[in-house]
């Protein structure tokens, strides 16, 4: 796993994401539950936390966001690469404070880790067309 606590929390919390997409299990049970069985030990846990609750609390516009980029409805996205991508969309709407480039390559290494083989090429081109929408001018200011 990443060595950094922000790294660390972005894994667990595709995790999380995942059981969540999957499961439909309440968001605040599924946090409960990774807090209490997963190793949370080097992880950031408060970012863990509001990357996991504000995915499902801005689900609807974020899938809106990804389906104005990806070449198939977002339910057809393989789930572990949908979580990756939800996490992405999410750092790049509402987390500023992270460069664009830093939440691209967090979730391209995420997807590496836990996504099909070729899935962080996916991730990674459907990002950085995000990015460039998002993040217009971070964007405009590295060409």
């Amino acid at each position: 796993m990443a060595a950094n606590p922000r790294s660390r929390a972005r894994s667990r919390a595709v995790q999380a994401l995942y059981q969540w997409q999957l499961t439909g299990q309440n968001v605040s049970d599924v946090e409960t539950q990774f807090l209490a069985e997963e190793d949370m030990s080097g992880v950031d846990v408060g970012y863990f936390s509001t990357l996991l609750h504000e995915v499902p609390a801005n689900l609807k516009s974020f899938d809106e966001h990804l389906a104005s980029v990806i070449d198939r409805g977002i339910d057809a996205v393989d789930p572990v690469e949908r979580a990756v991508l939800r996490l992405g969309v999410c750092e790049l709407a509402l987390h500023p404070e992270v460069p664009y480039r830093v939440a691209i390559n967090e979730a391209v290494e995420l997807a590496k880790v836990f996504g099909a083989e070729q899935g962080h090429k996916y991730v990674n081109g459907v990002l950085d067309k995000l990015a460039r929408k998002l993040r217009k001018p971070e964007t405009s200011a590295r060409k």
